[in-house]
């Protein structure tokens, strides 16, 4: 049994280092005073101070956040929408096709829905002049598609689980279908919402691939510029920038993990 337990502790400690010590090396290289991201050359700061004084990187940095913001709100209403429509329609023909183009993404290759996109754009401003070139419109279309299936998944495991009595009890009490929705579906589903808006947001604020194809001058999002960087060769002040977005992470899951040890406390 002793055995057993130093084997489970061994292999979770070997676990443990081989995720985080590459992002451990990574923030401890990111205080470094040399140009050479291998070696170290002192402790230093500048180029933190570079970073913030790179107008591309912080000109791509707000268009992401922009277009994370965007796409994962579109996401959630059609993912809602989509999710309403399988969980409380019951039988309708369509049902089972409709599934799958919703759940299609999931199982996708980026590579494959960023060159249908492409394609589809392309036809679209030939036939109807619409969208006019590649940038943050088309940018937003794709991350939405993808991130409705993301959010799809979530807002579905809520909408099985919820319990339908509340909403007869408003039916009975004279609430019109729409009131029903938003004054007590919503609310309650509000916690797969809020999850299904955050796993689309941080899927758009990830991106390269789907990105790649769809976008156009202008419209660089933070990891095509990350990615033509490291191409050149790693430079300090990328290892500043992922230091700086880890922390934030970092941050906002030590928050959500407090905010849940609060409530357990209150319950």
């Amino acid at each position: 049994m002793k055995r057993k337990s130093l084997f489970l502790m061994i292999t979770g400690i070997l676990g443990f280092v081989f995720l985080y010590a590459p992002i451990v090396s990574l923030v401890i290289f990111s205080f470094n005073e040399s140009k050479l991201v291998t070696v170290w050359g002192g402790f230093s700061t500048k180029w933190y101070g570079e970073l913030f004084r790179d107008p591309q990187i912080l000109e791509a940095a707000w268009v992401s956040i922009k277009i994370a913001f965007l796409s994962a709100t579109i996401a959630v209403v059609i993912g809602t929408v989509g999710s309403f429509v399988l969980i409380r329609f019951q039988r309708f023909r369509t049902k089972a096709l409709l599934s799958m183009m919703i759940t299609a993404p999931l199982v996708m290759p980026e590579v494959i829905i960023g060159l249908s996109l492409l394609l589809l754009f392309v036809a679209m401003e030939g036939l109807i002049g619409w969208p006019g070139g590649r940038g943050m419109l088309t940018i937003i279309i794709a991350h939405a598609t993808f991130g409705a299936a993301y959010a799809a998944v979530v807002i579905q495991s809520r909408l099985v689980d919820q319990d339908l009595s509340i909403e007869e009890a408003a039916q009975d009490l004279g609430a019109k279908p729409v009131r029903v929705f938003f004054d007590v579906t919503l609310p309650a589903i509000a916690p797969a919402l809020v999850s299904g808006w955050l796993l689309a947001f941080t899927l758009s604020l990830d991106d390269l691939v789907i990105a790649s194809f769809v976008s156009g001058p202008g419209a660089s999002t933070l990891p095509m510029v990350i990615f033509s960087k490291v191409r050149l060769g790693v430079s300090p002040d990328v290892n500043a920038l992922a230091t700086i977005i880890i922390g934030i992470v970092s941050l906002g899951i030590i928050a959500a993990a407090l905010q849940m040890n609060r409530r357990k406390k209150e319950y």
